[in-house]
């Protein structure tokens, strides 16, 4: 991507203004919602961004890796020919806060969801290094979702997140802390930033050196359904999300755990071992919790 040089800044700001603007008007969906947009509305997002301009690392192994996030997006999958509200996902790729593995575990994850009658939006949070700006992030895509429910087809009482590795540390945070990370920007923050549903993929940094949950994850037992996935082999996190499951069964929420004996880490919809059958129960789950239909026999 190349970098944004100063003397258009104040262009990019009013094409960000008047797509914004234009979201909000009911003519605006005559034609179907755009594959990308910004988040926050231009001079509105609170914290900071990065300190270079936004890039994507070098791969050799087709994985997208974007990282220096300052100016946060929704990449939108509605589900295609859908006629009445769907149920609607926004995915948050890992990375370890210091990118985000953004085909990898965001847009495939996002179109195997609209196989499942599922819409979904690939979050791209601010990274790197930025916890606090990322979790307003995930915040505000909720109420942003929910705020354009009528124009995007959307189910607004099945708003869910589902993150994978460091996404999954942003969703449980997101399911579980109930303080609003920033002051309201415009009408679409005076909506719930709660999910309805919450899916946690191989979570990451869950657990303190004591044995406990991180500090920024608030137990509590009034949450919407979870479900976290995990491998015994991945040794460097899976230790956390045992205590994160066990903390929130003492407190008598709705959570379910899967867990593989094999499967590793960062391995997407695509684990070679026994952890491939993820995405399937992960169906299961949603029909069991009715985010979906069982299918017609």
């Amino acid at each position: 991507m190349s970098r944004i040089l100063p003397s258009s800044l104040a262009r990019r700001a009013l094409a960000l203004v008047s797509i914004l603007s234009s979201l909000s008007l009911p003519s605006a969906m005559s034609q179907s919602p755009p594959s990308t947009l910004p988040l926050w509305s231009a001079g509105q997002m609170p914290g900071k961004g990065a300190d270079a301009p936004e890039m994507q690392k070098p791969s050799t192994d087709g994985v997208i890796r974007w990282t220096n996030v300052s100016d946060p997006t929704l990449t939108l999958f509605p589900v295609a020919g859908a006629t009445s509200p769907t149920p609607f996902v926004i995915v948050c790729p890992g990375g370890g806060y210091g990118h985000l593995s953004f085909n990898k575990e965001g847009t495939d994850v996002a179109e195997w969801l609209n196989s499942l009658g599922i819409g979904a939006a690939v979050l791209k949070y601010r990274v790197p290094g930025n916890r606090t700006g990322a979790f307003q992030d995930i915040q505000r895509a909720v109420r942003l979702l929910r705020s354009q429910a009528a124009q995007w087809n959307i189910d607004p009482a099945k708003v869910g997140i589902m993150g994978f590795s460091a996404g999954g540390h942003l969703c449980a945070r997101a399911a579980l802390d109930t303080k609003a990370a920033y002051e309201d920007t415009d009408d679409a923050d005076k909506l719930s930033f709660l999910p309805d549903f919450s899916v946690l993929v191989y979570p990451a940094f869950l657990d303190t050196k004591e044995g406990g949950v991180v500090p920024e994850i608030p137990v509590r037992g009034d949450i919407a359904p979870q479900l976290i996935i995990h491998s015994n082999d991945d040794e460097k996190y899976v230790v956390g999300s045992k205590i994160l499951h066990n903390a929130l069964k003492e407190a008598k929420a709705p959570v379910e755990y899967l867990l593989f004996e094999t499967g590793g880490h960062g391995y997407g919809l695509k684990s070679r071992k026994e952890a491939a059958v993820w995405p399937e129960k992960c169906a299961d789950w949603l029909i069991k919790t009715r985010v979906i239909p069982a299918p017609k026999s």
